[in-house]
């Protein structure tokens, strides 16, 4: 096995073949200019474009550029989780390839860790004057209802940028979870960590891949996978419906005790309509958890991997050590 380096720079990577040359020209002089042995572990998340070529032009030319391809796409965190597990360095730093997320703080994110003895230092998004107001807004609300479930451990407004520690990336790994959500999964460590603050980009190149739909799936798994609020929330509306049902019996009661049943369908047809709501949402809670249980008791892999150009390197290392060998003989 080669030597380990002390830097890991995880990309997960989607239809990026615009971006992607771009992001490689601004990453690379920063990572050359830390002095530090270094990998970058670009995770193809099964792109239909022309981004598997870019990446193997780029591999091409930077020895320390490592590829992992995905034999289908299988989502953001899948391809975040791929990296992590196969990232070799002390410390693994997570970054898009939109440029969204400003290169330049690494290092600056390394400093911290290794003066301060952190093992998380979070990328937190002082300004997103570059998103428009609906995703400014959305973005707030999402955090303030992590920021509820996970406690202030969470630091406001902070994404998938960020560096972790070897100990943290081994916590990482034993934890069995099936669709991780980072954003929630690394605060709930409780790490000693820091903060690096920046400001919010525009996309260098190309189309948005988080979407409203994407945005909504990963606010339902991040409340899905770490809390049961929304069952005790069930339980509470049908502690509700059951009031109401209570004060319509009563008012149906008295309608009929004074001779004025007639009038009284309006308010029995929006108690039926009420009750009707309130049991679909607690069915749909419900089957959100069962849907996980039986995904979880399935035990399928979230991601597979079709190629990994490490793979290459060990098969050479093994070809020339048995060159060796038999040149010794």
């Amino acid at each position: 096995m080669p030597t380990a380096p002390l830097l890991s720079v995880v990309m997960p990577i989607y239809n990026e073949q615009e971006a992607l040359p771009l992001t490689v020209e601004r990453l690379r002089p920063i990572l050359d200019g830390l002095g530090v042995d270094y990998e970058v572990v670009g995770v193809d998340d099964g792109s239909t474009d022309a981004t598997p070529v870019v990446l193997q032009k780029v591999r091409q030319d930077w020895p320390e550029f490592r590829i992992v391809r995905f034999a289908r796409n299988s989502g953001h965190q899948a391809a975040l989780t791929a990296g992590i597990h196969r990232a070799r360095g002390d410390y693994v730093v997570s970054i898009d390839a939109d440029l969204q997320d400003p290169p330049e703080k690494i290092p600056e994110m390394l400093d911290l860790a290794r003066e301060q003895g952190f093992d998380v230092v979070y990328g937190v998004r002082g300004d997103r004057a570059t998103d428009t107001a609906f995703k400014r807004r959305t973005a707030g609300a999402y955090y303030w209802l992590m920021r509820k479930l996970v406690g202030k451990r969470m630091p406001n407004q902070a994404g998938d940028f960020r560096l972790l520690s070897r100990a943290a990336v081994e916590a990482l790994k034993q934890l069995p979870e099936h669709q991780p959500v980072y954003r929630l999964l690394v605060p709930w460590l409780g790490f000693p960590s820091g903060e690096v603050v920046y400001v919010r980009e525009e996309r260098v190149a190309g189309d948005t891949h988080y979407p409203l739909s994407k945005m909504v799936r990963l606010a339902l798994d991040s409340v899905t996978n770490f809390s049961a609020a929304p069952l005790r929330l069930a339980t509470w509306l049908g502690l509700v419906s059951f009031v109401v049902c209570l004060v319509l019996a009563v008012y149906t009661t008295l309608s009929y005790a004074l001779g004025a049943t007639v009038p009284g369908w309006s308010s029995l047809f929006i108690g039926m309509l009420f009750i009707g709501a309130v049991q679909l949402i607690c069915v749909g809670l419900l089957g959100e958890y069962v849907g996980r249980i039986y995904s979880a008791v399935q035990a399928r892999p979230t991601y597979f991997v079709g190629y990994d150009s490490a793979d290459d390197e060990r098969a050479q290392d093994a070809a020339a050590r048995d060159d060796e060998r038999g040149t010794g003989r």
